[in-house]
């Protein structure tokens, strides 16, 4: 599934709905967010049903068995859905039923028992025009929709949250957490007991990702491991974030509605295992008298108050508040991870006075400076602070300092993510630091295994592509040889008569494509390479970093191999196609008894990429070139890290990362901005995949110019044709 087509189609579709209602924008929000929550709650319910209906008893009377069911739910990361909330009842009413009331009366029967779900789900559905809320509902029981599990439909959850409640409230200050950043917090910080806090919580993706985290990765239930605890301002948001905790089959009994600045959780003060958040950057206004009261030692502002505005009395910038009370909510070995603005870093008078106090405590832990485009609704950098108070003796004295700002993947010209392999790889620079070399080695393990598992599914993908290849060069080998002139230039008028020469020409490279024997021998070399690489895998101590080293000695030279022979593949798809495409519209070849066009359609769908707005399975093309660009892949994700950390162990990486004294923090003023520590990377060759991706980032924004260009020259067309009436 295309999730990012999906997430564009569902969302171009409530657009067009909310367009055409007599609501506005922000009247139509919540309503469909909580549509989105039936439906994505439906989901994850449908999920776990067959394992917990499995455990009754056939026997059971169908009176208990409901009851049965309901119990079976508990512990799950899902929530029982009663009959009358159930989408596909939804979906299936009669027209010219009252869809409005029944979605109310879904709503009703949920909160009835989810006691924290008390006032936060949506109500007024009836408001709607009926046509178009019964059009929006059969939108959310398409096929791919209704099949969607686990994550795909929690990222499409996440998608619409941002798209509609979040849109404006960058405004303020507040960006939607980027799921890139909200799990590299997590992986750091690895939150997995005890009490968790963000006091500017949103929608509550910080914890759903804890709970990610903790099945996933613990294999434990989050509800068991961890508490949560989360403060919002907005009370739009306060019910969002429920809505998203209980949907996951996590506690939000302790989700709060209450400003930050004003309202402190005094019991939490000192007693947290984890703090994290992505607070609003840059507030200004916060009153200062209603601060004062929180600077002491046991308050939430240990390090004093930050600079205040000259003229109004306020503070001028918050931005060292929340670092305070991120510092101020952990125990006495808490870890905290939060977003910041990349200013709050590197700012000056006070702000630096107080990060002096901070720095010296020994608890900063990691600095990490990511790049613009991670935030869906600005385009600004940011950094990744995390403290640990619980470090070890020997790393208090010093900072990690990691530069991501050039690792990242490109979804858009305004979009940028981490990978799920860039988040693991920056992850293995924190366990190098910290000493955990052995998670460093099961990293390159995994990658290791991952090119194996490719490296067997090359053989057969390419027999399977050049069976398809041999598929059409027969049936255009048939029409060669069987084809008349005068049968393809039956029903034509005499000027469009063919001429022998074109057929001729035609026989000529078809016969060079069929006697063209580079393919075949790149194939060849490939396989056998293949299998050794496979034997090395098979022979190699991967529980140990010189096995692994020794490994990727045999497959380094592979990913050339491999990137050669995708080259050469589609050279050779190209090849044919155009020689079928000449056959068929130069040589009429349809018109021919020789020309099986049936087959050759098959034969040239297998070649083809498969077109993903259409969701189309993957081809034959497809397979093959996958299975070769992901051997690649991997093992250049070994190559990535190896490279950098030779020895298995930390060091500093020159424009990457860098172990940083607290006494060369003082002596770059107790700056904690990355870039100024680790330096500039050596000059070196650019990779092909990432020059492709760079070119593929330059395209989509030339692209995004373009667009605009066309935009803004139609305004300005507008405007003289006004002027000029």
């Amino acid at each position: 599934m295309n999730v990012q087509q999906l997430e564009n189609e569902l969302w171009e579709a409530a657009d067009q709905l909310r367009a055409n209602s007599k609501l506005t924008a922000a009247e139509y929000a919540m309503p469909v967010l909580g549509l989105i929550f039936l439906r994505h709650a439906d989901n994850r319910f449908k999920a776990y049903l067959p394992e917990i209906e499995a455990d009754i008893p056939s026997q059971v009377p169908a009176a208990q068995r409901e009851t049965l069911i309901k119990l079976g739910f508990q512990g799950k990361a899902a929530i029982y859905l009663p009959e009358a909330a159930r989408f596909d009842r939804i979906a299936n009413l009669p027209q010219g039923a009252n869809v409005g009331e029944v979605i109310d009366r879904a709503m009703d029967v949920i909160e009835s028992e989810f006691e924290v779900l008390k006032g936060a789900l949506p109500r007024g559905y009836p408001a709607f025009e009926t046509d178009l809320l019964a059009e929006l509902v059969k939108i959310f029981d398409r096929p791919a929709i209704k099949a969607a599990t686990g994550d795909v439909f929690g990222r499409i959850y996440e998608y619409f949250l941002n798209k509609f409640a979040m849109s404006g409230a960058q405004e303020g200050g507040e960006f939607f957490t980027p799921p890139s950043l909200v799990r590299m917090i997590v992986n750091i910080i690895e939150p997995d007991h005890g009490l968790v806090l963000d006091p500017a919580c949103g929608s509550a993706g910080m914890f759903v990702q804890t709970g990610h985290f903790i099945e996933d990765v613990r294999h434990q239930q989050a509800n068991d491991t961890v508490t949560f605890h989360g403060q919002e301002k907005s009370d739009t948001n306060t019910k969002l974030a429920r809505m998203n905790l209980v949907v996951h089959g996590l506690d939000a009994s302790n989700i709060r509605q209450g400003n930050t600045f004003y309202d402190q959780v005094d019991h939490l003060i000192g007693q947290c295992d984890f703090v994290m958040a992505n607070p609003p950057f840059n507030v200004d206004g916060v009153d200062t008298k209603k601060v004062e009261g929180q600077v002491s030692d046991s308050g939430r502002l240990p390090f004093g108050l930050p600079g205040t505005n000259a003229k109004t009395g306020a503070i001028s910038n918050a931005n060292s508040l929340w670092i305070q009370y991120f510092y101020a909510y952990l125990n006495d070995t808490g870890r905290a991870g939060f977003v910041m603005a990349s200013s709050a870093s590197d700012a000056g008078n006070k702000d630096r006075d107080i990060r002096e106090k901070l720095v010296k405590t020994g608890h900063v832990d990691v600095m990490m400076a990511i790049g613009n485009k991670f935030f869906y609704t600005r385009s600004l950098p940011c950094t990744l602070w995390f403290f640990d108070k619980g470090k070890p003796q020997d790393l208090q004295d010093q900072v990690l300092m990691i530069d991501a700002r050039n690792v990242y993947h490109v979804v858009s010209a305004r979009s940028h993510i981490f990978t799920d392999e860039q988040h693991a790889n920056l992850n293995a620079i924190v366990w190098l630091y910290r000493g955990e070399t052995e998670r460093f080695v099961t990293l390159v393990a995994h990658y290791q295994r991952q090119v194996d598992e490719w490296l067997a599914a090359v053989p057969g993908r390419i027999a399977a592509d050049t069976a398809a290849v041999e598929g059409l060069a027969t049936q255009l080998q048939s029409f060669a040889q069987g084809a008349t002139l005068a049968e393809l230039n039956a029903d034509q008028p005499d000027d469009a008569h063919l001429i022998l020469a074109p057929l001729d020409a035609f026989k000529s490279e078809l016969a060079a494509a069929q006697a063209d024997t580079q393919a075949a021998a790149t194939i060849a070399t490939l396989l056998t390479a293949c299998i050794h690489a496979r034997a090395a895998v098979a022979q190699a101590d991967l529980a140990s970093h010189a096995g692994q080293v020794a490994l990727q000695s045999t497959l380094d030279p592979l990913a050339h191999q491999v990137k050669v022979l995708g080259k050469t593949l589609e050279a050779r798809h190209k090849q044919w196609l155009k020689l079928l495409d000449t056959a068929e519209k130069q040589l009429r070849a349809r018109q021919s008894k020789a020309f099986d066009g049936k087959a050759a359609r098959e034969a040239k769908r297998a070649l083809l990429t498969a077109d993903a707005k259409k969701n189309e399975s993957p081809t034959v093309r497809d397979a093959v070139l996958d299975a070769l660009k992901q051997a690649a892949y991997f093992i250049h994700q070994v190559s990535w890290l190896h490279s950098r950390f030779p020895q298995g162990v930390f060091d500093d990486v020159p424009g990457l990362c860098k172990a940083v004294t607290l006494d060369e923090i003082a002596a770059n003023d107790y700056s904690l901005t990355p870039g100024r520590y680790v330096g500039v990377a050596a000059a070196a060759a650019e990779d092909e995949d990432d020059f492709v991706e760079k070119l593929r980032e330059i395209q989509d924004e030339l692209a995004e110019l373009n667009d605009k260009a066309v935009v803004l020259a139609g305004k300005i067309a507008s405007n003289f044709e006004e002027l000029l009436e």
